[in-house]
């Protein structure tokens, strides 16, 4: 699993450490790690302190693979960022889109219904005009056995 993570000094150990601060839960998504989560890195691992690194744990939680954060969040700078895409614009598109939704939704309950209505206004003419034809049919009947 990826995670990024904070470069931190356990003074106490003498070794640095890996704060999690996040989890990717899709290729998009993320989510914050509230609890304090730390991998030890060992003795012979001397890394910047504060540094923002992404790294990838095995399901036993080994390291698999570390890498410098830094071109990932510049891409998020440019990507996003620079774009004016904020979790206020995310939240309002979300929200236009769900109204789009429900309007389209009532909408097409709308068609529906009316479908349906032309549907029955339709079997009720051809149902007159049946009954016209068999009234024809019957008085034009009449009119021949009176000659």
């Amino acid at each position: 699993m990826r995670y990024l993570a904070q470069v931190n000094k356990n003074e106490f150990l003498e070794q640095y450490q890996l704060r999690l601060l996040a989890r990717q839960e899709a290729e998009n998504l993320w989510a914050l790690i509230p609890e304090e989560a730390v991998i030890l890195l060992g003795k012979g691992n001397a890394m910047s302190e504060k540094l923002l690194v992404l790294v990838e744990l095995s399901s036993t939680g080994d390291i698999e693979r570390l890498e410098d954060a830094t071109s990932w969040v510049l891409y998020l700078v440019q990507a996003y960022l620079s774009t004016g895409v904020t979790p206020d614009f995310l939240q309002q598109e979300t929200e236009r889109a769900e109204h789009w939704r429900q309007a389209l939704t009532l909408q097409n309950q709308d068609l529906a219904r009316r479908s349906l209505e032309l549907e029955a206004r339709r079997e009720q003419i051809q149902a007159l005009e049946e009954s016209i034809k068999k009234d024809r049919n019957g008085s034009h009947k009449e009119e021949q056995g009176d000659s």
